[in-house]
């Protein structure tokens, strides 16, 4: 059996947040892009016409609790 113990050097570095921020706000513009095409994109609101955008995200309206009926 050895006795060999684990002793890690290298110490984790946080993120500057000149980094992260830009990729937090596009993630934040899709999220708000898709939460619009899921909840609002029906109706007087639509910016497409047609019912195949809401026929797409219909599962996900009732699963968030957005009426659509």
């Amino acid at each position: 059996m050895s006795d060999t113990t684990f002793a890690p050097t290298a110490v984790p570095q946080p993120i500057p947040l000149g980094q992260i921020l830009p990729w937090a706000i596009f993630a934040g513009l899709l999220m708000l892009l898709a939460i619009y095409f899921i909840g609002a994109e029906e109706g007087a609101t639509s910016l497409i016409s047609g019912m195949y955008v809401h026929e797409f995200v219909h599962d996900a309206r009732h699963l968030l609790g957005f009426p659509c009926h």
